[in-house]
């Protein structure tokens, strides 16, 4: 029985002056309260969120390109989600400090506010409890946060961002708000799949559109929905096969959710993944296994559906899924 469980980012005077102009990210940036959603589709369409601190935004902007967050100062936030490249390293094991390999493949920092919980095991309730974990994990960034806020104190950029912002010096909840509230301004608007839910018939091609309905139909969409096109549930990975055993050479991230719970029902379980920048290429899965989107949809129509799909399909499907790609952060200006 599928397990679902449904809702749930130099100087002193460039940063200061941001903080205290606002730099105000989506002056640009449509939102989609008022516009004429198609409606019974499973999907839709991204938004901005609003009332964002603007300064918040900026500092965390600040924070997540820096590699002070680590205890060598040799890897940020950025090193291993680049903003230029789909919010990921592409890379079935990011390196920390040191040379260290992860464990597990780093998702996309892209649209990650509209995840119900955060990391593939969905050990994190909210975007701030995620900021803090790579911050302190030895195979990430590797700091102690008593090491770390002295670090942001005695910075005269950071010394005063803080207390520009939030009236105090550099603490731990400060630091993970700012991370979050900069992180919940990534989202890939101005898809031409968006397009085409707000009623721009002409936004995608007979073949792309054709591409969707066989997601739907296949019953893709039964997991990957919703704004995100995933992200909103929990679901067993080889619902249909024991892809495990077919892999071969397991290892403690493949049993998901059951590390964070110890339920035999989470074993194998994890957050399904957003599709919504999957275009922009691989590895796949949480074990960044596979490096083609095509295979990939192939395993996921033999190990959660149940069927082999034909390749003119699975080329559609691919079609599509390029339609979901909006913009990037380089891109909004």
């Amino acid at each position: 029985m599928a397990l679902q469980i449904l809702k749930a980012r130099k100087r002193l005077w460039p940063i200061v002056s941001g903080l205290v102009l606002g730099l105000s990210f989506a002056s640009n940036m449509p939102a989609w309260s008022d516009a004429r959603i198609l409606s019974g589709e499973p999907i839709q369409p991204l938004s901005v969120p609003e009332g964002l601190d603007l300064r918040k935004v900026e500092l965390g902007r600040r924070l997540f390109s820096d590699p002070i967050l680590s205890a060598d100062g040799s890897v940020s936030c950025a090193s291993c989600h680049d903003l230029a490249r789909g919010g990921s390293d592409h890379r079935a094991r990011s390196i920390g400090i040191k040379g260290a390999e992860g464990t597990i493949r780093a998702p996309s920092v892209y649209n990650s506010g509209f995840n119900f919980v955060q990391f593939w095991d969905g050990r994190a309730v909210s975007l701030e409890v995620q900021a803090a974990g790579p911050i302190t994990n030895p195979l990430e960034m590797g700091s102690q946060w008593p090491d770390l806020l002295k670090k942001l104190t005695d910075n005269p950029v950071y010394g005063t961002a803080f207390r520009l912002v939030y009236g105090k010096p550099p603490s731990q909840a400060a630091v993970t708000d700012a991370l979050a509230t900069f992180e919940r301004t990534l989202v890939t608007v101005n898809s031409r799949f968006d397009a085409y839910l707000k009623g721009d018939r002409k936004a995608i091609s007979d073949e792309e559109r054709k591409g969707y309905e066989l997601f739907v139909a296949y019953g893709c969409a039964s997991c990957h929905q919703g704004a995100n096109v995933g992200g909103n549930m929990f679901e067993r990975f080889g619902f249909m096969g024991n892809y495990f055993a077919d892999r071969g050479t397991p290892t403690q991230a493949d049993l998901g959710r059951f590390n964070v719970t110890g339920r035999e029902a989470d074993r194998f379980v994890f957050k399904v993944p957003s599709l919504r920048l999957s275009a922009l290429g691989g590895p796949y899965f949480h074990d960044g296994s596979v490096a083609d989107l095509s295979a990939a949809i192939q395993i996921m129509g033999r190990y959660q559906l149940g069927r082999e799909i034909p390749e003119k399909d699975v080329d559609r499907i691919m079609q599509f899924l390029n339609t979901l790609v909006g913009k990037l952060a380089q891109d909004r200006t």
